[in-house]
C-alpha cells in the first residue's frame, strides 16, 4: 500500500477469507488553503449555471434568518432547510456570484459553496437484499462459550488492549446510551449489529435534510460504502455468539448518512443536519470517522472554507449544549497539527487539487480541530503511533487501536495488525486508519456515559484524559528507517504529541 492519503479516513477491503475479509481502513486526507491567499478560495469555481449546495450562517433570532431566507431568493436561491436555532440555512444556487452577494447581506456572519463541484441527482437508499454468511461451527461456538469470548474474539488485540474484555466482565453498557455514527450509513441488518441498532434515532442526511423512511440510513452501495458498518462493530457489536465484541457491547449505535452517493463526499450541509439530529433525538456520543469535503483544513480567510467550519462548528457546539459528546479520528496524513506550516496538494478533493501551505491554527481539520471535539490518535498493536497517523502537542486528547498492518504485528493468533470488525452483508473485515480508532474512544465514551449519566460531554472528555493508560513519547520513531514516516514526539510522560493523555480504558470507564 502506498504512502498516498485517500480522501477518506480509509482504504478498500482485499479478500482474505471465508468470514474475514482483509482490508486496509487507512483514509486520509488532504491541504486547504494558502496562509497569505487572496480574498477568493483557491482552486476550481463554479461556471455559471451549475448549481452548488450553500451554507448561509445567520444571527440566530428568528426576524433574521427569515429576512435572509427571502435574500436567498432574491438572489437567485432555493433554500433547502433552515436549522433556525443555529443559525444555519443550507440552500442551492446556480448563481455564481450568490455566496458574495449573501455575504454583503446584514445579519450574515458566512457564507459559501459546500463544494468546488456541481450537484448531482441523488441516488436511491435502496440497497437491495442483505446477504449473510453462515454463522460459525457449533464447535467453534463451544468452544468459545466455554472461554467467554465471541467466537472471533481472539482475533480483537484491540479490545485487549484498551481492556475492553475486561470490562465487559463488570459492565457491557446502558442501552439507554446511544452512539451516532456520521458516516456512511450502516447496515442494520447486519446479525451482529442488528441487536444494538436503535432505527429511532437513525437517518439519512445526505443533501442536508433528514429522511427517517426505513432503511433509508443504510449504506448507497454496499461493497464500497462500508466504512459506517465497520465503525459501528467497533463501537457497540454484541456479545451475542456470533462474530465480535464492540468496546461497549450493551450500548445502542444509531447510523446518520452523510455520505454522498457515487462521490461518497462528506459535505457539511449533511454533516450539520447530523449533528443536529443526533442532539435533538438523545443521542449522547457521535463518532466523526471523516474531514468534512472538500478542504482538509479550512482556513478563516477564505469565504467558502470560514463558511463550512463556522456552520460545522455552531452544529457540533449547539450538540454539546444539549448533552452530545463529539468525537473525531484526527486524520492519517501523519501531520504534525501542533505546526506553523503543513503543505498539501489534495485539496480540493472534488474537482482538481491545488497545492497549497497552511497554518493548522488558522486553517482548522473540521470537526476533529473544533472546540469540545475529543481527537483521536491511532496506535498500532505494539501501542506505537501508528505510522499514518497524525500528531501535534495539545491537539491529541487520547489514543487507541487503529491498526499499523506494515510496522507492528500483534501477537497470535491475531495475525493481522488492523482492527477486525462487522461488514455490510453479514461479513467481517480487518481494516486500519485513525476511523478505527475513533470508534474505540466512543465506545469508552458511551460505557463513562453508562456509568455516570448525569456527566457532561465536557466531564465525559475530562474521564476519557484522566483514565487514559499513560503512554510515554518513545525513545525515537523512524518506522521505516527511511525518514519517510518519521516524526518528533514531545511534550510530557502523561500528555504528549504522539499519544495525547494516553490509550483509553474501558475498564477504567466502568470502575472509577
Amino acid at each position: 500500500m502506498d504512502s498516498r492519503p485517500s480522501r477518506r479516513r480509509r482504504l478498500l477491503a482485499l479478500p482474505l477469507g471465508l468470514v474475514l475479509t482483509a482490508s486496509l481502513g487507512l483514509a486520509g486526507a488532504a491541504a486547504a488553503n494558502a496562509q497569505n491567499a487572496t480574498q477568493d478560495d483557491a482552486g476550481p469555481k463554479a461556471k455559471a449555471g451549475e448549481k452548488l449546495s450553500y451554507v448561509v450562517n445567520t444571527e440566530t433570532d428568528p426576524g433574521t434568518v427569515e429576512r435572509v431566507k427571502k435574500e436567498i431568493r432574491k438572489a437567485d436561491g432555493k433554500v433547502v432547510t433552515a436549522y433556525k436555532k443555529i443559525g444555519v440555512i443550507v440552500a442551492h444556487s446556480t448563481n455564481p456570484d450568490f455566496g458574495q452577494t449573501l455575504r454583503a447581506v446584514e445579519g450574515v456572519d458566512s457564507a459559501g459553496a459546500t463544494r468546488t463541484a456541481p450537484l448531482k441527482a441523488a441516488a436511491t437508499t435502496e440497497v437491495g437484499k442483505p446477504v449473510f454468511v453462515k454463522a460459525p461451527k457449533a464447535a467453534v461456538l463451544a468452544q468459545a462459550k466455554a472461554q467467554g469470548q465471541e467466537p472471533l474474539e481472539s482475533l480483537q488485540w484491540d479490545k485487549r488492549a484498551i481492556k475492553a474484555d475486561k470490562a465487559a466482565k463488570i459492565d457491557e453498557g446502558s442501552k439507554k446510551v446511544t452512539v451516532g455514527v456520521i458516516d456512511t450509513g450502516v447496515d442494520d441488518t447486519h446479525p451482529d449489529l442488528k441487536a444494538n441498532f436503535s432505527a429511532k434515532q437513525s437517518a439519512n442526511c445526505v443533501g442536508g435534510k433528514p429522511d427517517t423512511s426505513p432503511g433509508a440510513w443504510r449504506p448507497y452501495d454496499p461493497a464500497n460504502d462500508y466504512h459506517g458498518t465497520h465503525v459501528a462493530g467497533i463501537i457497540a457489536a454484541p456479545r451475542n455468539g456470533v462474530g465480535v465484541a464492540g468496546a461497549a457491547p450493551g450500548v445502542k449505535v444509531a447510523a446518520l448518512k452523510v455520505s454522498e452517493p457515487d462521490t461518497s463526499m462528506f459535505y457539511s450541509e449533511a454533516v450539520v443536519c447530523a449533528m443536529v439530529y443526533a442532539a435533538d433525538h438523545g443521542v449522547q456520543v457521535t463518532n466523526n470517522s471523516y474531514y468534512v469535503d472538500p478542504w482538509l483544513y479550512n482556513c478563516g480567510d477564505q469565504p467558502d472554507q470560514k463558511a463550512i467550519a463556522d456552520s460545522v462548528g455552531r452544529a457540533v457546539k449547539y450538540a454539546q449544549g444539549k448533552g452530545v459528546t463529539t468525537v473525531s479520528s484526527a486524520g492519517n496524513s501523519s501531520h504534525d497539527l501542533a505546526s506553523t506550516s503543513i503543505v498539501d496538494d489534495t485539496s480540493p478533493d472534488d474537482s482538481t487539487p491545488v497545492q497549497r501551505t497552511v497554518n493548522p491554527a488558522a486553517c482548522p481539520d473540521v470537526p476533529t480541530m473544533l472546540p469540545g471535539a475529543v481527537s483521536v490518535g491511532s496506535t498500532g498493536p505494539a501501542n506505537l503511533k501508528s505510522y499514518y497517523s497524525n500528531y501535534g502537542q495539545e491537539q491529541i486528547d487520547v489514543t487507541a487501536p487503529g491498526g499499523d498492518r506494515r510496522y507492528q504485528t500483534p501477537d497470535e493468533p491475531a495475525k493481522d495488525g488492523g482492527v477486525l470488525s462487522t461488514m455490510p452483508g453479514g461479513d467481517y473485515a480487518y481494516l486500519q486508519g485513525t476511523s478505527m480508532a475513533g470508534p474505540q474512544v466512543a465506545g469508552v465514551a458511551a460505557l463513562i456515559k453508562s456509568t455516570h449519566p448525569k456527566a457532561t460531554p465536557q466531564e465525559v472528555a475530562w474521564r476519557l484524559k484522566a483514565q487514559a493508560q499513560t503512554l510515554p513519547c518513545p525513545a525515537g520513531y523512524d518506522p521505516d528507517g527511511k525518514g519517510t514516516y518519521a516524526a518528533k514526539c514531545t511534550g510530557l510522560k502523561g500528555n504528549n504529541s504522539f499519544n495525547g493523555h494516553g490509550l483509553v480504558d474501558a475498564l477504567a470507564a466502568v470502575t472509577e
